[in-house]
């Protein structure tokens, strides 16, 4: 195997797997308080503030910051048990999702102090939604197509372009805008970037939903129309943006979020074939068992290595990559071993738990393989990494 797709494998301590009770115990009061009902895709669509705001109470927001700006000093390995247990129990967390997965960290190897100090205790507190500003209508997932301009003015910059596919826009505070801050250079497409962070209750900004096929809306197209950003809200350098902007995806890709979408799915599933006798039925179950406790591993193995200050944008794409195959394919595979009665969108409000985690499960996918980068631009970023390194 290339070396830079060795991942370390990963044991949990005896503090680990207690603190996984603790949020076991957490989910199930919840659960019985009615809290919250568990669905597919939690971490893109479900918002709760309360919730949001009840993890940051309890030291799960920001668990791996340190305690001068709002967080608690635990480790990567900790706070992938904490998101583990939250994803597979369908949980509401699509509020501070990506402002606790990669924001903040970004903002703590780029950002200033004056950043921190504002920013990261507000997330940390569950009160402080981001958004990601990186795909373009004309651009997709070719980030280093990027058109959004930002040129200087006196104290900042003027701000004009879109960004698609935007989740959760409509409920974020900020959001980091990748962006043209020099001419697009032909012969390297990936210099003259810069991020900035925006208001996206500025003047100038217009926020359009982008409906999924069952009318939900978490997508969304943004529009910067002279929008003025003040110098201090540049992240890290001018010109910088393209690594600092890899780094951050190195966050976004690799995470339990990749391969746990449809596990409410599949613990309806496995409820109700567990007693089925046909072989055929035991394979289907037992191969999918087995590629998710491998994507287990590897999202594990990539959790420590971005503990240790590495980045590792090759195997964190392989993740994100073989994770969104398998999440479709738990969606694909209930549907043929359980034959549903309905397909229409209108299927989200089925009778039965497994009914509804299906029908959501199958209007989300077409997004799996688009969100975090397509599967055409991960599988480039790991066939150069290997070829070129």
């Amino acid at each position: 195997m290339h070396k830079l797709l060795e991942l370390p494998v990963v044991k949990l301590s005896e503090e680990t797997e207690k603190l996984r009770e603790e949020v076991r115990k957490f989910i199930s009061e919840e659960l019985n308080a009615d809290s919250f009902e568990p669905k597919c895709d939690s971490w893109l669509g479900e918002l709760s503030q309360e919730f949001s705001r009840k993890l940051g109470e309890r030291g799960w927001i920001g668990m791996t910051w340190p305690k001068k700006y709002g967080g608690h000093e635990r480790t990567a390995i900790e706070r992938f048990v904490v998101t583990e247990e939250l994803l597979a129990a369908g949980a509401p967390v699509a509020g501070h999702w990506i402002a606790d997965r990669q924001t903040g960290p970004l903002l703590l190897r780029y950002g200033t102090e004056e950043q921190r100090q504002f920013f990261l205790p507000k997330i940390a507190k569950g009160e402080c939604y981001f958004a990601i500003g990186l795909s373009e209508p004309n651009a997709g997932s070719d980030l280093a197509g990027v058109l959004t301009s930002a040129t200087k003015v006196e104290q900042g910059w003027i701000l004009n372009g879109s960004k698609l596919w935007s989740s959760g826009a409509h409920h974020a505070h900020y959001m980091i805008v990748l962006c043209r801050t020099s001419p697009q250079n032909p012969e390297n497409r990936h210099q003259g970037m810069s991020q900035l962070l925006v208001d996206l209750s500025a003047n100038g900004v217009t926020i359009r939903p982008i409906r999924l096929m069952n009318g939900e809306h978490h997508f969304n197209e943004v529009i910067f129309e002279d929008v003025f950003i003040s110098d201090d809200m540049l992240v890290g350098e001018v010109g910088n943006g393209w690594k600092q902007g890899m780094a951050e995806l190195a966050y976004e890709r690799s995470g339990p979020e990749r391969f746990l979408s449809t596990f409410p799915l599949l613990v309806e599933l496995v409820d109700i074939l567990q007693d089925h006798t046909d072989k055929r039925i035991h394979i289907e179950i037992g191969q999918l068992a087995a590629r998710l406790r491998t994507l287990r591993h590897m999202s594990l193995g990539v959790a420590s290595l971005l503990q240790r200050g590495v980045t590792p944008d090759i195997a964190a794409a392989l993740v994100k990559d073989l994770g969104t195959q398998f999440e479709r394919d738990v969606a694909e595979i209930a549907r043929l071993l359980v034959s549903p009665r309905l397909t229409a969108p209108s299927a989200v409000h089925a009778p039965t738990k497994y009914e509804k985690r299906l029908a959501e499960a199958l209007l989300h996918a077409p997004g799996f393989t688009l969100r975090g980068g397509t599967t055409e631009i991960l599988r480039g970023i790991v066939a150069k990494g290997v070829a070129a390194r």
